[in-house]
């Protein structure tokens, strides 16, 4: 259920994007046709379809590829304060802790939306290494940022 309604936010939000887009060039007057014209060939032409159904195949598999683990050489109690250093400077804040694993969520609203509040990383430790399970975009920022600081940490 969770992978569907993934689809379904990523869906409504390419969605969104086009009409911005289609708007943008009505308003501006960079669009060959006039609104009555867009909305005929929308409706009438295969090019819209195509349109959308490249849309739905993306907002079906996005949440296969836009969620991903990432491991970070480390340990999570001793590298506690590098992990929240980590997250506070890529714009997460620590939500909560149980079992082990750290919770962060996105701060502000306007990076919640951009994540279509799909906003949680999880942080768990795998062996000798700190698992990082979330969406790809916060995922890729913090790993980044925390596999340097431990990396400091190491060198000092």
């Amino acid at each position: 259920m969770k992978y569907f309604i993934r689809s379904l936010k990523y869906f409504v939000a390419l969605c969104v994007i086009c009409t911005a887009i289609v708007s943008l060039m009505l308003v501006t007057g960079t669009s060959a046709l006039t609104l009555e014209q867009t909305l005929y060939v929308m409706f009438h032409t295969t090019r819209y379809a195509t349109l959308l159904a490249a849309i739905v195949l993306l907002a079906a598999f996005y949440p296969k590829f836009g969620f991903v683990t990432r491991k970070v050489e480390g340990d999570v109690t001793q590298n506690r304060e590098q992990i929240v250093n980590a997250f506070k400077s890529a714009g997460f804040s620590l939500r909560g802790e149980a079992d082990g694993v750290m919770t962060f969520r996105a701060e502000g609203f306007f990076r919640k939306l951009l994540l279509l509040w799909e906003d949680e990383i999880k942080v768990s430790q795998y062996g000798q290494w700190i698992c990082l399970d979330g969406i790809r975009r916060g995922v890729a920022r913090v790993e980044y940022r925390l596999d340097s600081y431990i990396q400091m940490t190491r060198h000092d």
